[in-house]
This record gives C-alpha cells, structure tokens and sequence, in this order.
C-alpha cells in the first residue's frame, strides 16, 4: 500500500508545521515498516504541511502494523487466527487480558529460546488436518484426550468427536457391574455420557432406584450364630445364593423357597443426614428395626449393604438395555 503526502500551504490554523527534521523522522518511521507501508513524502518542496495530522495518520498505521505484525508472529509459533480475526481488527481476548504478564513473558522466552534451537513450533491440527488428528486421538487414552479439550477451541472440535468417545466409552463400561440410566438418553454426545458415567461411579450415596433396579445377593457373615450359617448356601456350598427384591412402595421379599426367610413381613427406609455444608453426615438402610445397613461402592459399580450379622451385594445386570439407578445425575 503506498500512500503520498503531498505538501500544502495551511493559513490561518495555530498548529506546528513540519520540518526537514520532521520529514526525516517520518522517512524513518516509514523505512520501520516498509512490508506494509510505503510513505512518500517530497521534501524539496518549500510548502507546509499539518504536522499534527500527519502524526495521528501515522500512529494509526503503526498501530495496524503491530497488529499485523503480532498476527503474523503468532500463526509462526502454532496458532492460525479465526476467520474473525483475519480482518485486522485483532485483540486480546478476555483469557489472554487475564494472564499475568510474567507468565506472558516466560512464554515468550521459551518460544524464543525453541525458536534458536531450531524447534517446529507449529500446530499439529494446522499442519496434519483434522481427520489425521482424529485417527491420532483415537489412539490415546482418554485422559490424555480430555486433556487436549483445553488446548483451543479448534482441538475441542476434534477431541469432542464422538467418532473418538463411542470407543472409549466403551472400553470404560466393559467389566462394570451397573451402568447409569442418565449416561444412556437419547441424544446425549459421548463425551457427555462418558463423564456423567465417571461421576455416577464415584457416587457413594445409595438411592430407591438403585434398590428397585438390582437383584442382591443376601449371606450371612462369620460371626452369627452356627444355626443361620448351617441354613446360608454360601457357607455350605451348596446351591445358588439367597437372593432379596426391593420393591417401589418400600416392600422386601425373597425367593420362594428360602429357609432363611421365613415369610415374614419386611419393610426399609433410606436415611440420609446432611450438615450445614451440604456434606453427607450420615447414610445408611434399615430394614424392620434390625441394625442399620453402611454402605459402600464397588471398583465395578456395584453396591455393597452390610451391619455386623449379614451382608448385601448387587447382582450386576450391566445387560439390561436404558441402565439402571436415578433418571438423573446425583451428587
């Protein structure tokens, strides 16, 4: 772009006027940024020009040429401006204004020093593409692809794919017991699904649903009297395990013919106490007024229910298609 200042005569305005000396100040200014501006300026004539409007002209181009030249370094370290960026109204985004500027200048150091060493600083998603990048993701574990979520919005755009999560989802319910009934709802990405099955295993805190949904296997344990142990097919050896069914209006059966059983009447209740944070202070089942039930989660996402006479476990049932336990996400 070249631009011509052509000197004329200004009567009657109280403002400086240029000089020689101004003139070889603005041929340097002009030879600073010769790949973006070309400014010619005839110094022989003897005419006066607004020396004040030649500067605020000229700040402006220098202000366009640092953000051109800010642009072009920046696509040279990895990073290629979006298509909103490329009309050269560039700025600092909201993140970048945060950053600290002695961060800011160790990074900048340490791309200078990679830079002398002759390191390629490019970004990998600009030089392979995204469908190369994708078959290379495909092949990480997903920490390391949640991990590169955060690197820019175009690797978000790739890493989300759920061309990557369907496998890795995959993978992750394979040898678990349950599988949560809100990973499994229609519509939902596979990211998305993958993480809220990673939350609801870390869940501690028992629910109905998680009761009404699983079959449990029921035994008694080591301490109770030699009578019950004689009648429990775990310690005998012999026959399946006695099984219990919990039912919505707050019922407990058993199999038919189950000596332990008995036939009697059972009912059970959920008792959770919160403090004043929100922390969990107390959560345990009672069934009838026998001794309260802690609970416990298994590596595989089952559950386990137990008091000092016997103990509960969940039959997995990772087979039933919609999943099992709460419609919604819980904490």
């Amino acid at each position: 772009m070249t631009l011509a200042y052509k000197p004329q005569k200004i009567s009657g305005l109280n403002t400086p006027l240029i000089t020689h000396t101004h003139l070889l100040r603005l041929h340097f200014l002009a030879n600073k940024f010769p790949q973006t501006y070309n400014i010619i300026i005839n110094p022989r004539q003897n005419s006066h020009i607004n020396f004040t409007y030649l500067v605020r002209t000229l700040s402006s181009f220098r202000v366009e040429a640092m953000r051109q030249k800010k642009k072009q370094s920046i696509v040279k370290y990895g990073y290629e401006p979006s298509a909103d960026e490329d009309d050269g109204s560039y700025e600092k985004s909201e993140t970048e204004r945060a950053v600290p500027v002695e961060i800011l200048r160790r990074r900048n150091k340490e791309k200078r020093r990679l830079k002398k060493n002759g390191c390629n600083l490019q970004d990998p998603l600009v030089v392979c593409g995204g469908d190369i990048m994708l078959m290379i993701l495909s092949f990480l574990d997903a920490h390391s692809v949640a991990s590169s979520l955060v690197v820019s919005c175009r690797w978000r755009r790739v890493a989300c794919s759920d061309t990557i999560w369907s496998e890795k989802i995959k993978e992750l319910w394979a040898d678990k017991a349950h599988l949560p009934r809100f990973a499994q709802v229609e519509g939902l990405s596979k990211l998305s699904a993958y993480t809220l099955s990673i939350q609801d295993g870390k869940r501690n805190r028992i629910l109905k649903e998680d009761l009404w949904d699983h079959v449990w296997e029921f035994h008694f344990k080591e301490g109770v009297p030699e009578y019950w142990r004689n009648l429990d097919p775990y310690w005998r050896g012999t026959g399946p395990l006695m099984h219990r069914y919990f039912h919505e209006d707050g019922s407990q059966t058993a199999d038919v013919d189950d000596k332990v059983w008995g036939g009697h009447e059972c009912c059970y209740s959920i008792v959770t106490s919160f403090l004043a944070d929100g922390r969990i202070r107390e959560h345990y089942v009672r069934i009838n007024s026998w001794p309260q039930l802690s609970i416990s989660r298994k590596h595989d996402w089952g559950w386990e229910m137990s008091n000092g006479l016997y103990l509960y476990s969940s039959v997995p049932d990772a087979y039933k298609p919609g999943g099992t336990g709460p419609y919604l996400p819980v904490h």
